[in-house]
């Protein structure tokens, strides 16, 4: 028995939950005592849950569709997109995909090799296969949930039934992942004829097994934990300000690994608060309808008001009557748009033209949500027991006579002190660890603060007395003055832990050198260590490091394998089907 077929965009409305009530009153109804009695002793239906997770958010909203599923009837599985190949997907009948969004509209990298088999000319038809999509995204960015909505789409090329239309989420993704979750499951129960009651009690339990094993401490709720250490890095004549922080546990209960991620809830600058109501002629206490706080304290720890959503863009634009932004905006190029607004915040848009005016209640309802920063963490918890630690460049620059600076590397530097409270929870990456084998070879690039991960990865293999050997890529401008954890890193070569550390200052000398550079130039020893086995990991900036580096490790096993271009391409490939090709870029 199937549902009948839902288009991709058609809007999951009340009339729609209505209709769901009485269907399921009808199958009820239908369904037979003798059915019910012998349910029982029949194997559980499968569900498979299938996750593209970049930071972890979307392999805990999979795990929560896991236990309900459970609670539902169904027999479910959890794993990331890239550990199912097509024919198993095919074969599962009902999936449930939950995927976030990576960059401009990217796949995460543990959803990168799915989508590369799904969306060719050769993938199976899935006639058989019932489907539903949640995707996780942030209307920030112009490829809001495009993840989602590519697998979503291709599914259905596929011959696959949508069993409900899918759910985009905001960065605000908690209460819609929930809501989805509630709505999905009895639509796959009701195709599956499971006469199962709302299971209050066995819900309850699942829940409450879930939340046993995950700390208390999230986005919404983080722990006030006291900074034990707040110093700089970097020397005096770097370009950089690259500051090493510590947060003391004490008995949160808060446990971390080498590769997670801490999350940071920033509070906005008092100054550029004071600043922007004065700019709109509000009152520093005003109240927001349906808000208990004062509008002060709203912009200080609730809002974004640095960089401008779309939607206040567009307000703005309307009515400042600015040619030249209204000339970027129409033209529709994203490029442009983002160049055009390259260093600017909301005062600057709203400094375009001084009449522009709002309500309060209009202009706080165009604002985002303020967010938390995730940051790589810099320590293993085996050598650093009770601490977490944080390594992050501070983002300063001057425009129009206003100093301006990232919303939360200037919180953490300069109203951080040392012995002040500051909101952190951990995010899991499960998908970025050291190798299970401590004898296999590791493989690390990471320049600046990209060697975050890397200082925690070297801990914990010294720690655990790891006899694999350990090869980092380390480079930045100058090395009189950005060569960070120097100390750290000659000593553990001296000792042994760190077997190679190739470094790479790209302005001490004529012509600039980086750490694909490095690679290149060492690229027989690097291809001997993939071949014995060796996982290679990479750090830093997306959109131009991460990439040079793919280039180069490509050009390594062509040159050093004596392979063509796409042998090359296919090696790569099965490193990170081997999950021996892992990355930690933003």
């Amino acid at each position: 028995m199937t549902l009948p077929y839902i288009p991709q965009d058609a809007p999951f409305s009340d009339e729609q939950r209505v209709w769901l009530s009485g269907f399921l009153a009808a199958m009820s109804t239908r369904l037979a005592a003798p059915a019910a009695d012998t349910a029982g002793a029949e194997a559980a239906p499968p569900m498979q849950i299938l996750y593209g997770s970049q930071t972890g958010n979307a392999e805990g909203v999979a795990e929560d569709a896991a236990a309900a599923a459970k609670a539902q009837g169904f027999a479910p599985s959890v794993c990331a997109l890239d550990d199912i190949d097509l024919e198993r997907l095919a074969a599962a009948q009902r999936v449930l995909v939950v995927t976030s969004t990576y960059g401009e509209g990217e796949m995460p990298d543990n959803a990168e090799l799915f989508w590369q088999a799904l969306s060719a000319d050769t993938a199976p038809r899935m006639e058989e296969l019932d489907f539903a999509v949640l995707a996780l995204g942030d209307t920030g960015y112009d490829g809001f949930c495009q993840a989602g909505k590519m697998i979503d789409t291709r599914l259905e090329q596929l011959g696959a039934k949508r069993v409900a239309p899918r759910v985009d989420c905001d960065v605000d993704y908690e209460d819609a992942a929930s809501g989805w979750i509630s709505d999905i499951l009895p639509l796959f129960a009701a195709v599956e004829g499971i006469r199962k009651e709302p299971a209050v009690t066995e819900v309850a339990e699942t829940d409450a097994k879930v939340k046993r094993k995950r700390s208390p401490w999230n986005r919404k709720n983080p722990y006030r934990s006291q900074v034990a250490v707040n110093r700089c890095l970097s020397g005096d004549e770097s370009a950089k300000e690259i500051r090493h922080y510590e947060f003391a546990l004490a008995d949160s209960g808060l446990e971390y690994e080498a590769g997670d991620a801490l999350g940071v809830m920033p509070i906005n600058d008092a100054s550029l608060v004071n600043t922007l109501i004065e700019r709109l002629g509000f009152a520093a206490d005003a109240l927001v309808t349906g808000k208990e706080r004062p509008l002060s304290d709203l912009l200080t720890h609730s809002y974004e008001i640095s960089t401008p959503s779309h939607e206040l863009i567009d307000e703005i634009e309307k009515r400042a009557g600015h040619d030249e932004l209204s000339h970027v905006l129409h033209r529709g190029e994203k490029a442009d748009l983002e160049a055009w607004l390259w260093g600017k915040d909301i005062l600057d848009l709203l400094s375009l033209d001084p009449s522009v005016t709002f309500e309060v209640d209009e202009f706080v309802s165009l604002l985002r949500p303020l967010q938390h920063r995730a940051y790589s963490i810099s320590s293993s918890p085996l050598a650093n027991p009770g601490h977490v630690h944080l390594t992050v460049a501070s983002v300063r620059y001057s425009g129009d006579g206003r100093d301006r600076g990232g919303v939360c590397s200037t919180y953490l530097a300069d109203r951080l002190a040392e012995g002040d409270l500051g909101g952190i929870f951990v995010s899991k990456n499960k998908s970025f660890r050291v190798p299970a084998d401590d004898n296999a070879p590791m493989i690390m690039v990471g320049p600046g603060t990209g060697v975050a991960p890397f200082r925690a990865f070297l801990q914990e293999r010294k720690a655990r007395g790891a006899a694999g050997r350990n090869w980092l890529f380390f480079g930045d401008q100058h090395r009189a003055s950005d060569y960070i954890y120097e100390e750290e890193l000659e000593a553990l070569s001296a000792d042994g832990v760190l077997s190679r550390l190739d470094l790479a200052f790209s302005r001490d000398q004529e012509e600039k050198v980086y750490v694909q550079s490095r690679m290149l130039e060492n690229g027989k020893e690097l291809f001997a260590w993939l071949e014995d086995g060796g996982h290679f990991y990479v750090c830093g900036d997306a959109t131009r490091m991460a990439k040079d580096v793919d280039r180069a490790l490509h050009q390594v096993i062509e040159t050093h394998g004596t392979m063509s271009a796409e042998d090359a391409a296919e090696y790569v490939t099965a490193l990170k089907r081997e999950k021996r090709y892992l990355r930690d870029v933003y």
